[in-house]
């Protein structure tokens, strides 16, 4: 072999390994890319109107257990692969979660196949859902049960419909206080902790946790996959009046504190033993008079989180950090928070005050900011929460389909950091809207639902003062007075300028209330749009009805003398 050839076989030896390196040779290059993508970029920072890929804003995960060691190659594989075997819908970021109350107006599951895929689309990443009375409880729990309750299969359903549109879901439970729909019950009377109110549970009485045990094993088990459960345990309304309470108060220096502590903690050491891993979650709102030490002898926080909640739009940034601090000094690891974008301006709201809601989160926006102040406790996610009652017994707030541009607007301005000209873009592209702020507006509603929306703003600006309009004028003044109407007396000629437009306006608004339950139909059960016609349209409806009878009564009369209202 000449030297040439030699030569030539010694270089295409040498690409040959060369070539073999490149493909087949660990890339150090691309898994450290990969790494980057898992941990770097600011998730809650602003982004100058320049909305940035998810993979992009995640920040470092918050679980010890998922904490990236870059040294070492073999920990970040399995981390890597518990992520992935996690599903898309568990980021390792701070969470987005749309809070779902099913205490009033249960939307069809229907209506939730349509609007689960808008929530991921305006980037929340869960659903926080509040099953209350709509779960299907079985057994001894039965009585619990809505009349619409969800089928096991319809639960099985939003279960698929979340997964679908990588959602994930944290089931809420109550176990303390606001445990109206089960102690309104009799069966269930002899759990009250104040025998008159059914508020709160006593839970010193015997059957208590049993009866909570056997509400949150029913709904584990058809949620065995939840890395989190919600136990509620807010607003304990008369914790220490039963006379259970108070005997125990007496042997223990009068601590309501370790009181409330001993029976949460109990159900979150149940829990974890009947689900090893599950985290829980509390509202904090009992934490905030208790001391650090307290709570921490208590080592609630080794199974819990607190959810700090704050729905003002005038929100105490350095009052949430001290709470922040206190929580941090009690033990607990992680933190949530809670903002609302719907159901908490008003007790009987009928339109999301939707410039409200954004002001409330532009504040958490900046207690977010804060979060790297506080080095031992870590930032969770925060849930935007939608109440549709403030509790079992009372009137409903908003409608979902109404404050669906509300809840666009501010996780736009969770993701942005403001509502920009490009939160805005987006929220106008995905809502099929424009959305007016100030004044309190979506012009051009697609969205699913959004002809509810735009009926129920008529209904709330239209309905009530048309017809104060037609009773300001001359003729129904003058000649169909309450006085007139009831003594059937009154000129037919001074009837007959008012009563075909009177009569007109009740076929408008019949015409377009049949349209409206037409639609309400197609979301909601037939209770809750009776309830909210009950609220909101009846009174109104039901007296221009009683006007056009009375008007062409009295026309029939031909003008004769007034009758006596003691003989009709």
């Amino acid at each position: 072999m000449n030297k040439t050839k030699f030569m030539r076989l010694i270089v295409g030896c040498l690409v040959v390994v060369a070539m073999v390196k490149v493909f087949f040779g660990p890339s150090n290059e691309t898994h450290h890319k990969n790494h980057q993508v898992m941990q770097s970029g600011t998730f809650w920072s602003k982004h100058g109107g320049q909305k940035q890929n998810v993979a992009d804003r995640q920040e470092t995960p918050f679980n010890n257990e998922l904490q990236i060691d870059s040294n070492n190659n073999e920990k970040e594989e399995v981390v890597a692969q518990e992520v992935i075997q996690a599903g898309d819908n568990r980021e390792t970021g701070p969470q987005r979660i749309v809070h779902l109350d099913l205490k009033g107006a249960p939307p069809k599951v229907n209506y939730l196949e349509q609007i689960f895929p808008l929530f991921s689309k305006l980037g929340a990443k869960g659903i926080l859902l509040e099953y209350e009375d709509m779960f299907p409880y079985e057994g001894d729990l039965e009585i619990l049960r809505s009349n619409n309750a969800y089928s096991l299969e319809e639960i099985e359903k939003i279960k698929s419909l979340a997964k679908l549109n990588h959602l994930e879901l944290i089931p809420l439970v109550q176990v303390f206080g606001h445990l109206e729909f089960v102690l309104k019950h009799e069966k269930f009377f002899h759990l009250r902790e104040v025998a008159s109110f059914p508020n709160s549970l006593n839970s010193l009485a015997q059957g208590s946790m049993d009866l909570v045990k056997d509400m949150l094993s029913q709904v584990m088990q058809k949620h065995p996959e939840s890395r989190w459960f919600h136990i509620g345990a807010d607003e304990v309304r008369g914790l220490g009046e039963s006379e259970d309470s108070k005997r125990w108060l007496e042997t223990h220096n009068g601590d309501m504190g370790k009181l409330f502590l001993n029976h949460v903690t109990a159900v979150g050491r149940f829990m974890t033993a009947q689900q090893p891993g599950i985290r829980l979650i509390l509202w904090d709102d009992m934490f905030r008079k208790l001391s650090p030490q307290s709570i921490e002898e208590s080592e609630l926080h080794n199974l819990a989180s607190p959810m700090i909640w704050d729905y003002h739009p005038n929100l105490d940034v350095n009052e949430i950090s001290n709470l922040i601090h206190k929580y941090e000094q009690a033990g607990f690891q992680t933190v949530w928070f809670a903002s609302a974008f719907k159901g908490a301006s008003g007790i009987d709201q009928m339109l999301t005050p939707i410039a409200h809601h954004f002001k409330n989160h532009i504040q958490w926006d900046k207690v977010i900011q804060t979060m790297s102040e506080h080095k031992s406790i870590s930032f969770q996610g925060i849930v935007l929460t939608g109440w549709q009652r403030y509790e079992h017994h009372t009137v409903l707030c908003e409608l979902l389909p109404v404050a669906l541009p509300s809840l666009a607007v501010c996780l736009q301005t969770l993701i942005y950091g403001e509502f920009n000209e490009a939160a805005q873009s987006d929220v106008q592209h995905m809502l099929g809207c424009e959305v007016q702020l100030n004044q309190n507006n979506c012009k051009g509603s697609t969205f699913p639902g959004g002809d509810i929306y735009e009926m129920v703003k008529k209904i709330n600006s239209s309905l009530g003062s048309s017809i104060q309009k037609i009773m300001k004028s001359y003729h129904i003044r003058g000649s169909f007075s309450p006085y007139h109407r009831k003594r059937n007396f009154a000129n037919p000629r001074n009837l007959g300028f008012f009563h075909n437009s009177l009569k007109l306006l009740l076929d408008e608004w019949d015409t377009f209330l049949l349209a409206f339950r037409r639609s309400m139909e197609e979301i909601y059960y037939s209770d809750t749009l009776e309830e909210w016609l009950e609220e909101n349209v009846n009174e109104h409806i039901e007296a221009l009805h009683e006007m056009v009878v009375d008007v062409e009564r009295i026309i029939k009369l031909n003008g004769q003398p007034k009758s006596d209202p003691g003989k009709i």
